[in-house]
């Protein structure tokens, strides 16, 4: 845990070498980047559970054939065919 620890900080490090913000960062900054570092912690647990979700995977996977071969309640069959007549 110390070693991915100092890893993390060494490639904060040099980011912020690369973002030439001076160490340790003024208030604001770090205080962003602390804000940062919470939601990057939950971006995996948030994902994870929205993958576990059942029917995540089949979204959208739900032939269209379907939408027009299925019977509503009223007994109709679900098309909507404006060129027919009106019935009573």
């Amino acid at each position: 845990m110390y070693l991915v620890s100092l890893g993390a900080g060494v490639l904060v490090g040099v980011i912020y070498s690369v973002l030439q913000v001076r160490s340790p960062a003024p208030p604001l900054i770090a205080l962003i980047g602390l804000l940062g570092m919470l939601f990057g912690e939950q971006v995996i647990p948030v994902s994870r559970a929205l993958v576990d979700r059942p029917g995540f995977l089949q979204m959208g996977t739900r032939p269209a054939q379907a939408d027009r071969t299925a019977h509503h309640p009223d007994g109709g069959s679900g098309h909507d065919d404006r060129s027919a007549p009106p019935t009573k």
